[in-house]
């Protein structure tokens, strides 16, 4: 099932490819700066966690004395998290969103969630590149250890895609499996170590949170951007699980229900 969706997919990669560019330059088409936005935004986003929570508010990490780590720790897990609900959130919309070009065009029909996961990866990628520039100025560049990012980014954006794609076929049937989704990921944005260390909370507390399979993947972003060390790769053993679950799920779904989807619409 996954090698013939893979191969679906390629034989359709010069579609992806010009949808991504298409949707990339309309983003910024009717704006006076362009796709400078896209450079500008991120750049102003990073600045100011970076300096508001580094040099005005003065906070700090438990046990840390430098005041840019705590800046450093929110970027990068708000910028993780960015990635993972720009894919689940898009992904939850996009067949109702191109149910014409699904209906008048004949191609693999997943190509549309594939879209999705590049178009959030290329804005991740510009926001990130900004991140790591305003880390190397700081003197806070994280050096080698950014080769572990690949591994933690891949689990991130295989979960994040294959909740997208269980979220947008039931959202096809159930048009309040969006809404539903939307309130999810509110919820679970703060039942994720992202604006507060684990460290903090009351033990069981910190054991709930500890089993959300996001919890970890944001750690090691985390551990990464401040130059700890090396992730601790056994922790990620629980994310990737749940990752290939849903990925499975998702696509055995969507091969399941991809002729009545377009009824559906």
């Amino acid at each position: 099932m996954l090698t013939q969706l893979y191969r679906a997919a390629w034989r359709s990669r010069g579609f992806i490819a010009s949808s991504v560019r298409r949707e990339f330059r309309a983003r910024y088409l009717n704006s006076l700066l362009g796709a400078a936005w896209a450079v500008i935004n991120p750049l102003a986003m990073v600045a100011v966690y970076l300096v508001v929570f580094a040099r005005l508010m003065q906070a700090r990490l438990p046990g840390e004395s430098d005041t840019f780590d705590y800046g450093v720790y929110l970027c990068a897990g708000l910028l993780g998290w960015g990635l993972f609900s720009e894919i689940v959130q898009r992904s939850i919309g996009v067949f109702l969103e191109h149910a014409n070009l699904i209906k008048k065009m004949n191609f693999p029909r997943i190509c549309l969630p594939l879209i999705v996961l590049l178009n959030a990866g290329l804005n991740f990628a510009i926001i990130y590149a900004l991140f790591l520039l305003m880390l190397l100025v700081t003197g806070h560049f994280p050096g080698m250890y950014l080769l572990a990012l690949l591994p933690v980014l891949a689990i991130l954006c295989a979960f994040a895609l294959g909740l997208g794609i269980l979220a947008g076929v039931f959202n096809v049937f159930f048009r309040d499996a969006g809404q539903l989704f939307g309130i999810l990921l509110q919820f679970w944005f703060w039942f994720t170590p992202i604006v507060y260390p684990l460290a903090i909370l009351p033990p069981q507390a910190a054991g709930i949170v500890a089993a959300n399979p996001l919890t970890a993947l944001m750690a090691a972003l985390q551990t990464i951007a401040l130059g700890r060390g090396w992730p601790d790769w056994s922790t990620l053993a629980s994310p990737a699980l749940c990752a290939l679950g849903a990925l499975g799920a998702a696509l055995l779904l969507f091969r399941r229900r991809a002729d009545e989807i377009v009824d559906e619409l």
